[in-house]
């Protein structure tokens, strides 16, 4: 039995990019189709103003969970994976960088297939931690030329603009409104911590795939109820994480029944692809176990390959102590 590898941020960085973590992604959503990968439902605690996170899944011979705590202070991710057979851990992986490129990665997947092959210009509501890998997959599988971006304070906007400028060198708008973002856009993708529904479908042009990632709790909700009525083709990453955490959704689909709702996976084993007859089409993305281990399956065998990663002991069991230490009687 080999040793556990701890990779950490660098090394992640080193071992992939975006671009290939959205050719993973597709691969284990073309597994999850055929019944070659399964999720652990998320798990959510509330607290305040922070939440509890878990999830997992199994793909290939692993399985494993990704846990964290975001909070006001920040927060720690880690990937936990193991031998799907005999239990034995196999690596931890810090997740900083892996699920920005998850997160970003998986709405690539999405507008790959449902938005716009010719698309030139991407809005942007949300210049959080998220925001500058959504702008990178929409590059990787688009000809993005503008970037329309929008967050209520003009000082992130234009720090953040600044940076995609740097970084892409792309053309970059800092809009006064989320209607002015959406407006031309062929892509939207919305990346906040909205409580209250701000994106309605008037501000969205005819054709427009919009990718909704921000509103990953229940106490949050980003678009109104009437983009459903435009949409033409909605898809989700995983439909049991969705049905019991996204507002947006629960609010149009508990009554009217999830038949309608096909996961992301379900849409690519079909071939469903944008044709010229859509309108809106929306991808609504919540985070699940199956993404995390597509990059973390592939990341520990680029990490084998190239020697990358460092070695730290399989854990040992220890028989537990199940009275107190008595005090040696002295003879």
């Amino acid at each position: 039995m080999s040793d556990p590898l701890w990779i950490t941020e660098a090394d992640v960085v080193g071992l992939m990019d975006l671009g290939e973590a959205i050719g993973a992604l597709e691969s284990a959503l073309r597994a999850e189709a055929k019944g070659d990968a399964q999720n652990m439902s998320k798990t959510l605690m509330q607290y305040g103003k922070s939440n509890l996170h878990a999830i997992g899944a199994r793909l290939g011979g692993l399985v494993g969970t990704k846990t964290w705590a975001h909070t006001e202070g920040g927060t720690c991710p880690l990937l936990l994976l193991w031998d799907a057979q005999n239990g034995a851990l196999v690596a931890v992986i810090e997740a900083f960088a892996l699920v920005n490129m998850r997160t970003g990665g998986i709405s690539g997947v999405a507008a790959n297939w449902l938005a716009d092959p010719a698309a030139k210009v991407m809005g942007l509501i949300g210049t959080g931690k998220q925001a500058l890998s959504q702008v990178g997959t929409m590059l990787a599988v688009r000809p993005i030329e503008r970037l329309q971006v929008f967050s209520p304070t003009a000082e992130k906007r234009a720090a953040f603009a600044a940076k995609v400028r740097e970084e892409f060198g792309i053309e970059v708008v800092e809009a006064v409104s989320a209607e002015a973002a959406c407006k031309g856009a062929q892509i939207v993708t919305l990346v906040s911590r909205a409580t209250t529904p701000f994106l309605t479908a008037a501000m969205l042009d005819e054709g427009t795939h919009l990718n909704a990632v921000g509103a990953i709790a229940p106490d949050r909700e980003e678009f109104t109820q009437d983009v459903f009525a435009r949409a033409t083709a909605v898809a989700v990453d995983n439909l049991a994480g969705v049905r019991q955490l996204s507002r947006e959704f629960m609010t149009q689909y508990d009554k009217a029944g999830w038949d309608a709702v096909p996961t992301l996976a379900t849409l690519i084993a079909s071939g469903r692809r944008r044709t010229s007859k859509d309108d809106i089409t929306v991808f609504k993305a919540m985070g699940m176990g199956i993404s995390d281990l597509a990059l973390g399956v592939e990341l520990v065998k680029r990490a084998h390959a190239r020697g990358v990663g460092r070695s730290i002991p399989q854990p040992k069991k220890a028989k537990p102590r199940l009275a107190p230490n008595k005090a040696k009687t002295a003879v």
